[in-house]
Order: structure tokens, then sequence, then C-alpha cells
């Protein structure tokens, strides 16, 4: 038990990749031993997570299973892991969604063995960013993320893939370097990559550096950061990437990008922007909300105009992850206070709602576009009487991604609006506008899809709609539960999140 503490970041790390490692030396053509090797191991990181989250100390200040192994002594940089009540939330996300997406990929046929060693791999991309407490490694397992991603989307992605492949790597890859480089001024400014070190040094840091003034030089990277951040959330104007690569990826790609990938950005805010640049963001707060606005009030209207499935709730991302970015900018302006702090415990737990829904959602995308080989809305119409358990599941999502009261996305939107509202109300107000169109698009997608007249093309013959079947629903059934389990009792989450945020903040 002593060597299951001690290393227990470790193991949920690099389990994913050394059973990569293993899928690699296994015969091509064993297709079922390679999906089910892949799916058993990944649920070894999702138990692991629980007995993390079982004995994590919500009460407990800094970091908790801290584990350190030298990497890069010449630079003072070392693999340094830890957990907090912020990374730990994050941390069960990925490692309950990727045996999902696996499940999920059961259908792919192609290269099948290539296909999970990448999905292996992109889940130790994902952890190492969540669980690196030194900046540098940190920014390794931020870059190393992105190679698998390009793959899985060129590779088995739809028609347009290739554009939509490269879009995504070079948008994410050029945000980036300016990160790399504020990454490496403050490691040789301070001679360590520790998070904890630099921030408390930084931080009380006055005077001048390069020939400038401390205050101008920390008002730059804090930009290059946000930048950094903003592309992978993304905020508007940054987000053209989402759309295509959210179209062209294949269903399980798709599930761990709305459901994962963009939480780094929104991570990267929390994590690095607001502790280590608190003056700068206070003192752009207004430019990050009127951001989180424009992304919230964009996508939803970009979302209702489109007639893609896919895309639709593509851009639903984009609208949700603006009210996440919101709550960031109301910590930003009034930090320390009752209001911000309600603001941050409803940014992260939207951050892991919206995983949730978003996952549930092109999840379900998926079912009805392997079914009907269409993501146009106009060619479905009245399903409903075809396929009831589909229609059912998919209403309930739909209703988790709306904000009904009752399920998690209620929860989460509410405390961002509550805690905003005092410190930027003008911002706050204007985002309403795009909840009232969160449930337009969201209506305007069940209508298309469940009622109206039935579309015969699908009660008949060859292209007869089948019902959603039992691996379909197990994928389901887990991102069901929580939307509502965090719907009528979000405490045993928040409690976790509002003690981590009273902390850091």
């Amino acid at each position: 038990m002593d060597f299951l503490n001690t290393h227990l970041l470790s193991l949920i790390l690099f389990i994913p990749s050394l059973v990569a490692l293993a899928i690699f030396f296994l015969p091509k053509n064993e297709i079922k031993l390679i999906r089910w090797t892949a799916l058993l191991a990944s649920l070894i990181p999702f138990g692991l997570s629980i007995y993390l989250w079982l004995n994590f100390k919500a009460d407990a200040a800094g970091y908790q299973f801290v584990v350190e192994y030298d990497w890069y002594a010449a630079i003072h940089s070392s693999v340094k892991l830890g957990v907090d009540g912020l990374s730990l939330s994050m941390v069960l996300l990925t490692t309950l969604l990727t045996p999902l997406a696996l499940l999920a990929s059961f259908n792919i046929t192609d290269r099948v063995k290539a296909y999970m060693i990448l999905f292996l791999l992109l889940e130790t991309g994902m952890l190492g960013v969540f669980l690196s407490i030194d900046l540098l490694v940190f920014f390794v397992f931020w870059e190393f993320g992105l190679v698998p991603m390009y793959f899985l989307i060129n590779q088995w992605g739809s028609a347009n893939r290739n554009y939509a492949s490269l879009k995504f790597i070079i948008y994410t890859m050029g945000g980036s370097l300016g990160l790399l480089l504020g990454v490496q001024l403050l490691g040789v400014l301070f001679q360590t990559f520790d998070l904890q070190t630099i921030v408390t040094e930084w931080n009380s840091a006055s005077g001048a550096l390069l020939g400038f003034p401390i205050s101008s030089v920390k008002a730059v990277i804090f930009w290059a950061f946000v930048v950094a951040f903003a592309v992978k959330v993304p905020v508007w104007p940054f987000h053209t990437w989402l759309p295509d690569a959210h179209t062209e990826a294949p269903t399980a790609g798709s599930m761990i990008l709305a459901g994962v990938l963009l939480k780094l950005g929104a991570y990267g805010f929390l994590r690095l922007v607001l502790p280590l640049y608190p003056a700068q963001a206070n003192y752009y707060a207004g430019a990050l909300a009127f951001l989180a606005v424009a992304a919230i009030v964009f996508g939803a209207l970009a979302s209702y105009g489109q007639t893609d499935f896919k895309r639709l709730v593509a851009y639903s991302s984009v609208n949700h992850m603006g009210f996440v970015l919101l709550g960031i900018a109301a910590a930003a302006r009034a930090s320390g206070t009752t209001d911000a702090t309600i603001a941050l415990n409803g940014a992260v737990l939207q951050m892991f709602n919206h995983g949730l829904s978003a996952a549930g959602m092109f999840f379900l995308v998926g079912v009805i576009y392997e079914r009907t080989h269409t993501r146009n809305l106009k060619e479905y119409g009245g399903l409903f009487p075809l396929v009831p358990v589909y229609g059912g599941i998919l209403i309930f999502t739909s209703m988790s991604s709306l904000g009904l009261p009752g399920l998690n996305g209620f929860i989460s939107e509410f405390l961002v609006v509550r805690g905003s509202w005092p410190i930027l109300t003008a911002y706050t107000a204007i985002a309403m506008l795009g909840l009232f169109f969160t449930g337009a698009y969201i209506l305007k997608a069940i209508k298309n899809v469940l009622h109206g007249p039935l579309n015969e093309h699908w009660a008949h013959g060859e292209h007869k709609m089948t019902e959603i079947n039992a691996r379909e629903i197990i994928v389901m059934a887990p991102l069901m539960a929580l939307m509502l389990v965090i719907g009528v009792y979000p405490a045993w989450i928040l409690d976790v999140i509002n003690k981590a945020m009273v902390m850091l903040f």
C-alpha cells in the first residue's frame, strides 16, 4: 500500500503508455485482443483515480501524493507530479472518458492496433498536463498530446480530414510558441521550473528585467500565456480550428477532444495565468470577459445556424466553454471575494460537466451517423418511433447540455452567472443571450432528428433505422448517471473544488 500511495500518480500517468508499448508487440490481425487489451488496461488508471479521489484530503493545502524524479538536472527541471482539488477533478474526468471512448471505438476496423496505441498515448499526454507541477514538463506534455490527436483526425477522420488535422496542429502549436518562450524565461530567471517556487518568487519580483520595467515584461508574458490557452479553450476569435477538427475527427476522437482537450486551456488559465499574473489578470479582466461573452453569444448563434448535426454540437462547445472563461474573468477582477470563489467553482464544475455532456452528444451523433451515413439535420425527421431508446438518451443528454434544472449543466452555469453578476454585471447580462440561444439550438436539433413527420426513407428496407445497441448504451450509462447525480447532489464534487479554489485564490 505504501508503494501504491508513493507512486500513485506515476502509475496513473504512465500505465496507458506502457500498455501502448505492449500492444505494439501484439499481432496486428488480433483485432479483438487489441481492443480488449486497450479497454481493460484503460480501466486501471480510472480505478486508481477513484482510489486517489477517496484518499484525497480536501482540507489539506498544497499538492498531495507528490512524487519527483530527476529528469534534466542541468537546467533544474524534474518530473514532479502532484494533485490538488483542481487537477483531481480533471484527472477523474480524463480517466473516465478514455475507456468510454475506447469502447465507442470498437466499430473501428482499419489499423486498429495503431488507433489504440495513439489513444493510449493521448491519455498520457492529457494526464501529464494535469499532474505536472514542473513548468517545462507541463509544456512537454502540453505539446505531446497534440501529436496523437493529429494522427487520429488525419488517419481515421472524414473526407476533409487532411485540412482539419493540419489546421488543428498549426493553430494549437502556433499558439503555444509564446507559452514556450514564457516558460523558458521563467526557468532562466529563477533557475528552476518548479511551479510553486516560481509563483512565489515571480509575484514578489520587482525592478527591471531585460532593461524593461518588470510590470511591462509581465504584461507581455501574460498575453503570451493567454493566447496559448485561449486557442486551446477555444475562445472567440481563436476558435475556427474547432468545428473543422470536431466535424472530421472519428467519433471517439471528438469525445476526447471536447471532453478533455478543450479543458487543458481552461486549466492553464487557472493553474498558471491567475496565480502567476494576478495584477495583469485583474487589469485585463474586462478584455477576458469580452472574449468570454463573444464566445458564449457567437458560439450559440453559430450553433443555431448549422444544418450539420456534428458541427452544431461542435459550436456548442465554444458556447459552453465561454462560461468557463467568464468565471475566470470574474475571479481575475475580484480575486479572493466570495463572488469570485462562486464563479470559480462554477467554472471548474462547468469544465467537468461539459466534458460529460459534450462527450455524450458527440457519441450520439456518431451513433446516428453510423446508421444513416449523413449528419444533415434536414435528412432525419420523426425518428422517435423507430428508435425510442436512442431518442430518450438523446433528449436526456441534450437537456444536460442545455442546462435543465436537475441535471449537471444547470448547476455549473448557475454558479458562473451568480458569481459573475456582481463583478461583471454588463458582460453577464449579455451572456444571457447566449443562454437563450443555447435552448434554441438544442431544441432545434431534437426537433429535426426525433420529431415532426417521419422520413419514410429510414423506415423500410436496407436503410431502416436500427435501435442503439447494448455496447453503445454502456458507453452512455456512466455519463448519464453522473449528469443526474451532479444535478441532484453536486456537493460530492463541489466540496473538493470549492476548498481548492478557496486555498488557491
